[in-house]
């Protein structure tokens, strides 16, 4: 199972679409996860239209539309891979801790807010993903977004993609 990891795309303030690589990805993903900041609805409704499976939350700059369309967190099983998304967990110290505690039966958690790419794995295994941003890279070097597969509910080949 292919996935593709994005949030934090600011459409139509940050840029006008998704980049033609993000696009490329939705196409060839079984699963695309966005983890909140969409600001306007019309993204939601392209990446439901382009996605096989498409599975995401609001974030803190998602107005009433978007809030009564998404959840504050969404929760999947993606063949056995046990998978939570939220748009905030707090600062970065401690986050490990927290989101252990706060999801205890998930494998993964994909989340987003900081904009900066975010890899890795707290106590008790749960593997925490931030993609970054693919339209607003604010203080990294480059727009990001994350490929990954799950394989006999194992999550295999994650790979954070830099967009020029």
């Amino acid at each position: 199972m292919r996935l593709v990891l994005i949030a934090d795309t600011h459409l139509p303030k940050r840029a006008r679409d998704l980049p033609a690589p993000v696009w490329s990805a939705v196409a060839d993903a079984d699963v695309v996860v966005h983890a909140g900041d969409w600001v306007e609805p019309a993204l939601l409704d392209a990446l439901s239209a382009r996605s096989r499976r498409l599975i995401g939350v609001y974030g803190n700059n998602d107005g009433p539309e978007l809030r009564a369309r998404l959840p504050e967190v969404a929760r999947a099983d993606l063949d056995g891979l046990r998978l939570a998304v939220v748009h905030e967990t707090g600062p970065k110290e401690r986050r490990e801790q927290r989101c252990a505690a706060r999801f205890p039966d998930t494998d993964l958690l994909v989340f987003g807010h900081s904009h900066i790419p975010w890899d890795s794995v707290a106590p008790g295994g749960l593997r925490l993903l931030n993609p970054g941003s693919p339209t607003d890279r604010r203080a990294q070097p480059y727009a990001t977004y994350l490929t990954a597969r799950v394989v006999a509910g194992q999550l295999d080949a994650v790979e954070l993609h830099r967009l020029p």
